[in-house]
């Protein structure tokens, strides 16, 4: 993949127009420096795992080192990089770099001017901008270096490209239904996504069915919870009671439902009439910048007072599904519809 310039940072920064290649996670690849960026963690970690899968694949003698930048003692990089007494090719990792301390800050940006032979460093920054003076050397081309850029996949159709890479890598057929339902099982959670991939891929010798993913996950707690959940707050009475009922019958607890209701809720309650951008209000609220777009999208159509009637009525809901009332799901089924109506019911 060719340079390319950008005023946005993976990792939620701003930052100059780059002049080294920014690649994809899966399109990672050695250079002296590996600049690992983005929010989206369990990419990092698997893109950083395939590029030590490969230098081991290209020599077995690999060394491999860790390092965290935020508790980084003088001058523990230039040991790691000094070269060995048989000549082994090294990986130094290094996580937390969007926390590093000042001790690894100057010592790594000595370490840009004259980078070790054999050597690559990755460099784990997850966000924010503690570093910047860093990242901006390496993306100005300092050390030689790439980035890998790994941002959180918000869009449902990047979770079903997704999924359908997974099992594509693997050879395994799946239908286009399979897909859909397994990425609508685990949509909230990349990892988990990937899990439930893997599995299918391991157990299933065949080609991949809806029946197959209903076997398997058919009554998976959470996502059912938070359809039910997306389908409220966007006013869809209908579908978030049917969503409702499909999800009591494949075994649902009614507790995590009215949790996912507010966990939900109360992110929108933190974000109504913040002010500011998605990377600013994360920083701010202890989110992720999907989060925030999220929740601005679903504030459409609400009030201040609409959500104070709906958090009202979560706490209520709470208490009834936990014991306090007799009917859990008449409980469930009025929150809804007040959550429908937004506040308004």
């Amino acid at each position: 993949m060719a340079a390319r310039t950008s005023s946005k940072a993976g990792a939620g920064t701003e930052r100059a127009a780059a002049t080294i290649p920014q690649l994809a996670w899966n399109q990672i690849r050695s250079a002296p420096v590996v600049l690992v960026s983005g929010t989206e963690g369990f990419l990092a970690d698997r893109s950083i795992r395939i590029l030590r899968e490969s230098l081991k694949g290209e020599d077995p003698s690999l060394e491999i080192s860790d390092l965290a930048a935020n508790d980084y003692a003088p001058g523990e990089l230039l040991t790691l990089a000094s070269p060995s007494l048989f000549g082994e090719p090294r990986l130094i990792r290094v996580d937390a770099v969007e926390k590093c301390n000042d001790v690894f800050l100057a010592e790594m940006l000595d370490y840009l001017r004259s980078t070790a032979d054999g050597t690559v460093v990755v460099l784990r920054h997850a966000g924010g901008v503690r570093g910047k003076k860093l990242l901006d050397a390496i993306r100005a081309g300092q050390g030689g270096g790439i980035e890998v850029i790994c941002t959180e996949l918000k869009r449902d159709s990047d979770k079903y490209d997704f999924a359908a890479a997974e099992f594509k890598a693997a050879g395994k057929k799946i239908t286009a239904g399979a897909l859909r339902a397994v990425t609508s099982a685990f949509a909230d959670d990349l990892a988990e996504l990937a899990g439930a991939c893997q599995q299918l891929i391991s157990d299933t010798a065949a080609e991949i069915t809806e029946a197959t993913v209903d076997k398997y996950y058919g009554g998976r707690v959470e996502t059912n919870a938070f359809q039910v959940a997306d389908a409220a707050i966007a006013g869809r009475h209908g579908d978030a009671l049917v969503t409702m009922r499909h999800a009591l019958a494949s075994g649902a607890d009614p507790v995590p439902m009215v949790a996912a209701f507010a966990s939900k809720i109360r992110t929108m309650a933190k974000l109504s009439g913040a002010r500011g951008g998605s990377g600013q209000l994360a920083q701010q609220f202890g989110l992720a910048p999907w989060q925030v777009d999220r929740a601005r999208r679903d504030l459409q159509g609400w009030t201040e007072e609409g959500l104070g009637r709906c958090i009202e009525v979560l706490a209520e809901t709470d208490a009834n599904v936990k014991g306090g009332g007799r009917d859990p799901v008449f409980a469930l089924e009025r929150m809804i519809r007040i959550v429908s109506a937004r506040g308004r019911g």
